[in-house]
């Protein structure tokens, strides 16, 4: 049984990835959030998809840290 949840995450994860990557060039999908959503599941079984969502999470600490230096500066 553990192999069938195993196959399970893998495809929902790369099937996350697509409709994500779909989702950053279409409207009505919210492409950000499916791509993590992606990389989460797959982060589980691949070391590549945990080293890029740790990447993310630095750059969105990074992004939020100059936005709220800006916000302080008005």
């Amino acid at each position: 049984m553990k192999i069938v949840w195993r196959w399970v995450r893998i495809i929902a994860g790369f099937a996350l990835l697509l409709g994500g990557i779909a989702g950053l060039f279409l409207p009505f999908l919210q492409g950000i959030a499916m791509i993590v959503g992606g990389l989460i599941l797959l982060g589980r079984e691949f070391h590549w998809a945990r080293r890029l969502l740790e990447w993310a999470k630095r750059r969105w600490h990074s992004v939020r840290g100059a936005a709220a230096g800006a916000d302080a500066k008005d």
